[in-house]
């Protein structure tokens, strides 16, 4: 990565921001190739996906929890979805005040990006933790594949890199920091599952960013389909998509931004949960 080398021996706090773009941006490539892009032997696209660059989530997690995201009917449901952010409502009640205060305070688009890495990161490898102690064998592999993949992080920053260890730990916040705007507005609370799921037609420099899945009904509705197909397909089916969730669309991320840089986008509790 240019960011650790060349641009750290000129100037840090450039080669921190360019890292920052990188990670999050193969954070984007590393979720095409678990849809299975841009090769069909699911072996070659793990290979691309090994190095851990984002340091938190190991890759093979990533995969399962978000495939057992893209089962519809549980969008955003608080224990069957794993990448819901909201909480059944009696777990809710039971927080004290100061945590029920921090998660308010997630629920915007500044609290998300700078509290949502920390709070999402301690919150999925405390339920990692709790499976590797039942002893899920699965879960303590990927962990232990993470470590080999964190050592190649390591080595490079070693061997070749001009960036410290903590500029790099800072380039990788920034990184998940910047997926975060993403995932915000991705999902609501809402009776219809059809209608949980966000458009957001931006086309600038995010949408590139995110290889398109701002797109994101889009990319549920057909998950196989690569991210530089999705324009199109938006583009042929606007009206049937804006129509199948309801028109929870959002012209840019500008938009989010002046709508819900300080404000909510809606309650940690969630307001259709019903107990199975």
């Amino acid at each position: 990565m240019i960011g650790t080398t060349w641009a750290s021996a000129v100037w840090l706090p450039l080669g921190i921001v360019l890292t920052v773009l990188a990670i999050a941006q193969f954070s984007s490539l590393q979720h095409e190739l678990l849809h299975g892009h841009p090769f069909r032997n699911a072996t070659l696209n793990h290979v691309l996906a090994f190095p851990a660059l984002g340091l938190c989530i190991p890759y093979l997690r990533f995969q399962t929890t978000h495939l057992a995201h893209h089962y519809d009917p549980i969008l955003t449901d608080p224990y069957d979805d794993p990448e819901s952010n909201y909480l059944d409502p009696a777990v809710w009640s039971r927080l004290s005040r100061p945590v029920q205060r921090l998660l308010r305070l997630n629920n915007t688009l500044l609290g998300r990006m700078l509290l949502g890495p920390a709070i999402g990161t301690y919150t999925f490898v405390r339920g990692d933790w709790r499976l590797i102690r039942a002893g899920d064998a699965s879960v303590r592999e990927a962990w232990v594949l993470h470590g080999f993949g964190l050592l190649l992080v390591l080595a490079w920053l070693m061997a070749v890199g001009a960036m410290p260890l903590w500029a790099y730990v800072v380039a990788a916040y920034g990184g998940m920091s910047l997926l975060k705007i993403r995932t915000f507005m991705e999902h609501r609370a809402h009776e219809k599952a059809r209608a949980r799921t966000v458009i957001i037609e931006d086309r600038g420099p995010l949408a590139l960013l995110y290889l398109n899945n701002n797109l994101h009904v889009v990319h549920h509705q057909h998950p196989a389909v690569p991210w530089y197909r999705l324009p199109a397909l938006y583009a042929a089916g606007k009206a049937r998509y804006t129509s199948c969730n309801e028109g929870y669309v959002y012209r840019s991320y500008a938009d989010i931004f002046r709508a819900h840089l300080l404000k909510a986008k809606d309650p940690v509790p969630h307001p259709f949960y019903h107990p199975h």
